[in-house]
């Protein structure tokens, strides 16, 4: 009985939910994952579930690897149709990507039963673990050392009969064909040698650094380690002598007395240098012409972070070159740059992106560097420029979401067709992933697009299409670049997004108080810099602000900066662009300024505290801290047309909520000289900190929202009978403003983080009050009863730390962080599927791998014994290596078809498959042993037909010779 008397309370005469009961609240999931040709990225195990590997391919391609254990991923690698795993608990996870998501296969290998520093082989072919082990080899050079782990393994650039493998204690190069070791490496530093570190402590002992990392140069004529004291040395794989040991800053670090850089804060002391995080050996088209890629190993007192790239180009002829000659190669590269990286985080790995080969352990011809760093976040360059690439169409989506984090999202409803216009048109590089295909899916021709808006650490917005789990038609990301537009590089935080799809414009508030605007269009500057415009540090200036001429040259059409309304009122803590061109900002000053985009034009500023009375029927808690001065401010702005109470016409109308609970009414009125003026009409008081408010028209139920159709009707004198739905973290009322008492309803005993008014039941022809709460349910109410129709457990979906951060739309979805970089987003009026896997395809069968890179004609007339894949296949798999699944499915397609066909009489109808393949086998063998006999007997024929062109060019030797006897003297 309550719920009726709220709605006739609040002077809606009819049930917007009638028909919607507990059955159609059903959570719909349908998850993104923020955080590949193809990439793949493994993730570290977090309280928010195990270590995944997300496979991504072009525009929304995406597959999700689970680990067959609770891990995070260690190494990842691509191996053919092959993705390869190792966690951190040491287990190998074989994936095969040329098979649909719920077909892929996985095997997995632990290594716990295996010795410390053996390298055990993994036939990938055959799905088993081959019987061919490498031991310690160093075990056997230092036998009393205990832990000698494997650091590092790298087969020879172009000859696969040899393996590099780095211990601990050093490198050993071993052979297959031999199969034994052939080199040993270690690294010592004799005293007086100042080593990589510099540390004067130790200078006067013998040390031998430990090895991090062991890699070949690509034509595999040089060996280089990296070392824990940041020291790289070159060696000579002949003979196993030091070519050169230097660091990033100094040369021949490992001689006695050698001068090393003072980067200390103050003479005579020394700063630490970072560890040598990764080093990768690049080469150019010409494997000869190369550069080693660094990460790490700077001093930490360097104000600059990023990657090292040393170019050391065309590598001297080894064969013709001098020892001083290959030295000095080593020691002066031609240059040595820095490759710039976000401040405040190091880069502790990196991921280079060839541009067509796969060999040379993917360090062949690169374009772009993804980096790793310190913070989690991930930044991608330019190589070898160092220049940063967006990830906007370049990456996969999801990778947008860390590079770098997210620090406010937002969500916008756009009409189909105004989105499927805003196609922006950006000199972009060229997009780095291209593989994979993606699944097609339902169309929902006739539901606005779900547009998110996700503003990041560096003062980038991004808007791209979430979708409601359909065909995403246009998939491109919209880039907005905040720091361009202020002009600045600092204090670009973004506190507020809004988003009007009818006029194409969006807004942005930001922490230092600016708020920016950005409309659609085309740039008259494209293709040129502005002479004026400049970047800098800092640089504020009051009111509006045109800067239409700080667009990006590089864009063509996008969004472009309309204007600043700039002031010194504090952070922007409300914001709301309308679709007839006004927009609302709130300060926490407590001020709110008022600007007609038209002009533009500010056409209002005040301060909430001189226009909203205190209320008189406070609550108790409200009278007992009425002495009290509290800070009011806004938190919420919206604009409606209906009617106020007492008014016989209805009204363009700003609803202003604050954090102490109270709703201000203001009217936007036309003047004669066609600008609107703002006039106060009212203002009520609520329960707390205000969440919501949203108008709606009593007598259709759809929300009274200021749309174009509703103030065009204004001019006809049409009036919108509406209330006001406001929402607050204690209760909710629906009330007609400025301040008529209305329905109310109080949470028991939660608070309410987010809600809005949807669209209710599976076509959309009703109205509900959705609500999330702190205590991790979701729940809808009926309008205007609040009667409580059902309700949903989300905190298993969602981070239950965030869920004020989610956003709920009209159409009854919810987006909301699922970790720390993950987003989702589900329906509450869904029909209870759960999520499907992908079904995008990753691996193209006609996408051939090239041959691989194999040893030169001087290194083979060298001596350099050439080792075929055949081979490797015998030493490695064995004798006994069982036949292929491969070869097993074509025996069986044979045999079916023979079978179909008639063309096997001899076998019983009651021959059993094994018994078939035996027989098979058995008929091979005698076929090979028949092949044998031939060979044989040919091999005979041959030598008894090189014997008779033998005796027959004896003979003729023979007769030449006698005939010159004969002519000379006869």
């Amino acid at each position: 009985m309550a719920h009726f008397l709220r709605g006739k309370q609040a002077g809606i005469q009819s049930d917007f939910s009638a028909g919607l009961g507990p059955e159609v609240f059903v959570l719909d999931d349908a998850t993104y994952d923020p955080v590949q040709s193809l990439l793949a990225v493994g993730t570290s195990e977090s309280p928010y579930g195990s270590g995944q590997i997300y496979v991504f391919g072009q525009k929304r391609v995406c597959v999700t690897l689970n680990l067959s254990h609770k891990a995070s991923v260690k190494i990842l690698e691509f191996c053919a149709d092959k993705i390869i795993s190792v966690d951190t608990k040491n287990n190998l996870d074989i994936y095969s990507a040329s098979k649909r998501y719920d077909e892929f296969f996985r095997s997995t290998v632990s290594q716990s039963d295996h010795g410390i520093g053996d390298v055990i082989a993994y036939d990938l072919d055959r799905e088993v673990l081959s019987p061919f082990r490498i031991p310690n080899l160093w075990r056997e050079r230092s036998p009393k050392t205990r832990m000698l782990p494997v650091v590092t393994l790298a087969i020879h650039p172009r000859d696969i009969g040899s393996l590099l493998i780095g211990y601990s204690e050093g490198a050993v190069l071993f052979s297959f064909k031999q199969n034994k070791p052939t080199k040993y490496f270690q690294y010592e530093l004799p005293r007086g040698a100042p080593g990589g570190d510099s540390d004067p402590t130790s200078i006067n002992s013998i040390r031998h650094p430990k090895l991090t990392q062991a890699l070949w140069h690509p034509t595999g004529t040089f060996i280089l380690t990296g070392h824990e004291d940041s020291g790289m040395v070159v060696w000579d794989p002949k003979d196993g002598r030091v070519i050169m040991a230097r660091t990033l800053q100094d040369v021949n670090v490992n001689m006695p007395g050698a001068g090393v850089s003072n980067h200390g804060a103050s003479p005579g002391t020394y700063s630490l240098k970072e560890p040598l995080f990764r080093i990768a050996w690049c080469a150019k088209q010409n494997p000869d012409d190369t550069g080693l890629l660094i990460a790490g190993g700077a001093p930490t007192t360097m104000p600059a972070k990023g990657l090292t790239f040393l170019e050391l180009g065309l590598t001297p002829n080894y064969a013709t070159s001098s020892w001083q000659v290959l030295s000095d190669h080593f020691a002066s590269p031609k240059r040595q740059r820095i490759l710039p990286t976000p401040p405040n985080a190091e880069v502790v790995d990196f991921c280079l992106i060839p541009n067509s080969s796969p060999y040379y352990s993917g360090a062949h011809d690169p374009v772009a560097v993804l980096t790793l760093l310190s913070s989690g976040e991930i930044a991608t360059l330019r190589f070898p420029s160092g220049q940063p690439i967006p990830p906007a169409n370049n990456l996969h989506l999801s990778l947008s979401f860390v590079h770098p984090f997210v620090h406010r999202i937002d969500l916008a409803a756009v009409k189909r067709e105004r989105w499927l216009g805003m196609i922006e048109k950006r000199d972009n590089f060229t997009p780095i992933i291209v593989g994979g295909a993606g699944a097609t899916h339902t169309l929902k021709r006739h539901q606005n697009r779900n547009i998110v808006q996700t503003a990041h650490a560096d003062g980038t917005i991004y808007l791209w299409d979430a979708g409601h789990g359909d065909e995403i038609e246009n998939e491109d990301l919209l880039q907005v670049d905040i720091s361009r537009a202020l002009g600045r590089l600092n204090d670009i935080e973004v506190t507020h997004m809004s988003m009007s799809g009818m006029t194409s414009e969006l807004a942005a508030g930001l922490r230092s108080g600016e708020t920016i605007v950005f409309r659609w269009g085309r740039n008259s500057n494209f293709g040129r810099e502005v002479a004026s415009f400049q970047l800098s540090a800092g640089g504020r200036s009051e009111g509006l602000i045109d800067i239409r001429d700080r667009a990006d040259p590089t864009l063509k059409e996008g969004f472009l900066p309309l204007t600043i309304l700039a002031g010194k009122n504090g952070p922007v803590s409300a914001l709301k662009l309308s679709d007839v061109g006004f927009l609302g900002v709130g300060y926490e000053s407590g001020s709110i300024a008022v600007v007609d985009l038209r002009g533009p034009t500010i056409i209002h500023e005040v301060s909430l505290s001189d226009v909203i009375k205190q209320s008189r029927r406070g609550s108790l808690r409200r009278s007992a801290n009425q002495g009290q001065s509290r800070a009011e401010w806004p938190t919420v702005i919206e604009f409606g047309v209906m009617g106020l109470e007492g008014d016989d016409y209805s009204s363009i109308l700003l609803f202003v909520g604050t954090n102490l609970g109270r709703v201000a009414t203001f009217k936007l009125l036309p003047q004669s000289t066609g600008v609107y003026a703002v006039q106060f009409a009212g203002s009520t008081s609520l329960d707390d900190h205000v969440i919501t408010l949203h108008p709606l028209n009593v007598e259709t139920g759809a929300s009274a929202y200021a749309s174009q159709t509703a103030v065009a009707n204004l001019r006809e004198g049409i009036k919108v009978p509406g209330v006001l739905i406001s929402v607050t973290q204690t209760g909710t009322r629906i009330f007609k403003p400025p301040a008529a008492k209305g329905a109310h309803k109080t949470w028991d005993e939660f608070l309410c983080e987010s809600a809005a008014i949807t669209e209710a039941g599976l076509e959309g022809n009703g109205r509900a009050l959705i609500g999330i709460f702190n205590d991790g349910h979701v729940r809808a109410y009926s309008v205007p009863g609040l009667k409580e129709i059902g309700s949903a457990k989300l905190s298993n979906i969602f981070d239950p730390k965030r869920l004020a951060e989610a956003v709920i739309t009209e159409s009854g979805d919810i987006l909301g962080w699922k970790g720390p970089s993950e987003l989702a987003l589900v329906n509450v009026w869904g029909v209870g599927k759960e999520l499907q896997r992908s079904q995008d395809k990753l691996f193209n069968p006609d996408a051939l791998i090239p041959p691989r890179p194999t040893i030169s004609n001087l290194q083979w007339m060298a001596g350099t014994q050439y080792v075929s894949p055949a081979d490797m296949d015998i030493l490695i798999g064995g004798p006994n290596r069982p036949m292929s699944r491969h070869a097993m499915q074509k025996q069986r397609a044979a045999a079916a078809a023979d079978t179909d066909a008639g063309q096997d009489p001899s076998r019983s109808q009651d021959e059993s498959y094994w018994a078939y393949m035996q027989r098979q086998v058995n008929e091979r063998t005698e076929k090979l042993n028949i092949m044998g006999d031939s060979m044989n007997k040919l091999e005979e024929s041959s030598t008894g037909f090189a014997d008779d062109v033998g005796k027959f060019v004896n003979n003729q030797k023979k007769k030449m010779v006698l005939g010159s006897i004969k002519g000379k003297w006869f």
